[in-house]
């Protein structure tokens, strides 16, 4: 028997357990449901290591997220052979990836916040369900009353009643079961007037998916894979827009959309500890391998281990053919299938077909690693999603709040009711619309409460990418810090909701309520307000 909680969690993702952590802290029962059997989301499920700005080792997060990083640091220092140099380093990148300042491999992420979660769990606070979906929800007065959830192991179902409703999942599932206004897509350039948007709305109009998946090379071994069911298809397919066959080295520069060759050389003899992580000075995505490398062998002592780790989420397996959302069931099955059997192709290719820098072709000692991310194949549990469905909010960001060209370089779009910040590049990768990188230079951002707010909604909050945001602003809103800077927020204000009795509404319109959260808020350590950084 579940107890009836405080809170309902749907979606383990980042802003999920940030937004169980918060409300745990403040006393409050939670129930968080997660589909997969992994919680942590980007981090863990989707084996993304974390995208973020380049001040994110001084300041610009929540000190939850920085708990949260020096945690898996700690990890690597307890339980990998480091050498010393490597372990001594405040700042160590496990990965010495180049898309990172904190590249590491997906269970050192899922053992930090299973520990972050335990003393809740122990107190009996916090219920956690994995393997569980939302089905339906019922809903009165603009009031959220039950949700109904599928154990996908026993099939068994359950409905849950809770004062408040979070939001976590990775599309937004709740707000189409509730029926809360939201956006799917791209929004017409009428009904916001952004530079970027299409003449008319384009609901199907989505970044593309990608099923990421770990690899590491053993020199002299054959780990090749059966031949995927769609290679062949894969293997001739070239887009309008591409350079040449998506499976290839040369693709566009996500910035200037110049076709500009990757290299791919496994194992590279250079020491991990000159790499730098500074994608302000050097994007570092035209070296594959050490661009998303999650594991450096170089780093450890001799022997340890006899190859690095990579993870493959590179141009060649975003999935852009059908929408993840907004077509139906079977396009959403569709879509999921269709990226698994890109990233098996990219696989097989690489294997079998991928060009050599001796002038050979094709890398058979290259390892699936099942093992790392948890999987029978190799491939992420779930498909790296970059755009939710979004709440109708109270205050929705646009292009002309953050982009560099509306602002300018040292502008700041400042909000009365900030409760965080975030910085990122508005990028925006293959859509289903047929559009290619969308790239927009942005400054440094603040997170309005009112984009945590549905319009009509008032017990429901969103915790993730599925703010107030549009297909635009998603695109530098969607990253790691900023999810769980969301999802923290959320069960802040949930929790604090419940102990004053007031409803999220008023706290983000009446300027005494509001003070009382944000303080609320500092004490926790949310960092509402940039300093005043130069350029990006």
């Amino acid at each position: 028997m579940i107890p009836e909680p405080d809170i309902l969690i749907v979606g383990g993702g980042l802003g999920g357990v940030a937004a169980a952590l918060a409300a745990c802290r403040a006393g409050r029962s939670v129930v968080l449901t997660e589909e997969t059997d992994w919680i942590g989301g980007q981090l863990t499920a989707q084996a993304v290591p974390p995208d973020e700005h380049p001040w994110i080792e001084q300041f610009g997060a929540t000190a939850s997220y920085r708990r949260l990083r020096q945690g898996i640091r700690d990890y690597y220092r307890q339980w990998y052979p480091l050498r010393s140099a490597a372990s001594a380093l405040p700042e160590l990148n496990p990965g010495a990836g180049r898309v990172s300042k904190l590249c590491h491999e997906p269970r050192a992420a899922l053992a930090v916040l299973e520990g972050m979660l335990a003393p809740y769990r122990a107190a009996g606070l916090l219920t956690l369900l994995t393997e569980t979906r939302p089905v339906s929800a019922e809903s009165d007065n603009d009031v959220i009353r039950a949700v109904v959830l599928d154990d996908l192991r026993s099939g068994v179902r359950r409905t849950i009643t809770a004062r408040y409703v979070i939001d976590a999942t990775e599309t937004g599932d709740l707000l189409e079961l509730a029926g809360v206004e939201h956006a799917v897509g791209a929004e017409a350039h009428a009904e916001f007037g952004e530079p970027h948007a299409p003449a008319t709305a384009q609901p199907l109009n989505q970044q593309g998916i990608t099923l990421c998946f770990a690899l590491s090379h053993h020199e002299g071994q054959d780990h090749t894979v059966e031949r995927p069911s769609d290679y062949a298809f894969w293997r001739s397919y070239r887009p309008d827009f591409w350079p040449g066959p998506l499976l290839g080295f040369l693709a566009p520069d996500p910035r200037s959309l110049e076709a500009v060759p990757r290299t791919f050389v496994p194992n590279p003899g250079l020491d991990p500890l000159d790499v730098s992580a500074d994608q302000s000075a050097d994007a570092g995505d035209k070296e594959l391998w050490g661009f998303r490398r999650i594991l450096a062998r170089k780093l450890h002592r001799p022997g340890a281990f006899d190859s690095d780790i990579t993870l493959v989420n590179w141009p060649l397996n975003d999935y852009w053919l059908k929408p993840l959302i907004g077509g139906g069931e079977e396009t959403t099955a569709q879509a999921i299938a269709g990226a698994r059997q890109l990233s098996l192709s990219v696989l097989y290719w690489l294997q079998t077909e991928a060009p050599r820098a001796d002038g050979g072709t094709g890398f058979p000692g290259l390892r699936p690693r099942p093992d790392v991310t948890g999987t029978a194949d190799g491939l992420a549990k779930a498909p790296y999603v970059r755009e939710s469905r979004r709440i109708k909010a109270v205050t929705t960001v646009v292009e002309q709040d953050v982009a560099i060209d509306s602002v300018g370089p040292y502008g700041r779009t400042s909000y009365r009711d900030s409760v965080g910040v975030g910085g990122y590049r508005i990028d925006l990768h293959p859509s289903t619309g047929g559009d290619n990188y969308i790239d927009i230079g942005s400054v440094p951002f603040e997170i309005p409460l009112g984009a945590l707010l549905p319009r009509r909604v008032r017990n429901l909050l969103p915790a993730g990418k599925n703010i107030g945001t549009t297909h635009i602003t998603n695109g530098c809103y969607r990253l790691h810090p900023v999810e769980w800077n969301a999802g923290e927020v959320a069960g802040a204000l949930a929790a604090h909701c419940l102990t004053e009795g007031v409803e999220p509404h008023q706290v983000q319109a009446e300027d005494k309520r509001f003070a009382e959260f944000a303080r609320l808020l500092e004490h926790q350590g949310v960092q509402r307000h940039w300093p005043d950084v130069r350029g990006y």
